[in-house]
């Protein structure tokens, strides 16, 4: 079955980086685009970043562009998330996620958490002021 594996969560000061990474089995990772998404207590889950099935282009959220950076490794099945100048904001549950590169026709189609086929369980990062 399919599985997303995210490691890498952990506590860390503000202005400090993190990487994360997230494992896919069963299936055919450059079949799908992939997505982190992060989740606060009491908020509602938010698009972080995408990438296409190639790997070539990118999308990230407003409140993470310019110190986060997506990208993918289709020989490792793995998606990463580079995470820099991290702010107490950063603070959640991040989730990475694979969309069917069928169902991707633009940008658009990589911020609704709705339109992801598979998820992973999440990693928590903490990042302390």
């Amino acid at each position: 079955q399919v599985q997303l594996v995210e490691s890498g969560g952990e506590l860390v000061q503000a202005g400090g980086s993190l990487s994360l990474s997230c494992a896919a089995s069963g299936v055919t990772f450059s079949s799908y685009a992939m997505g982190w998404f992060r989740q606060a207590p009491g908020k509602e889950r938010e698009f972080v970043a995408g990438i296409n099935w190639s790997g070539i282009t990118t999308y990230y959220g407003d409140s993470v562009k310019g110190r986060f950076t997506i990208s993918r490794d289709n020989t490792k099945s793995t998606v990463y998330l580079q995470m820099n100048s991290l702010k107490p904001e950063d603070t959640a549950v991040y989730y990475c996620a694979a969309k069917s590169r069928r169902t991707v026709y633009g940008g658009s189609d990589y911020y609704r958490f709705q339109d992801y086929d598979y998820w992973g369980q999440g990693t928590q990062v903490t990042v302390s002021s």
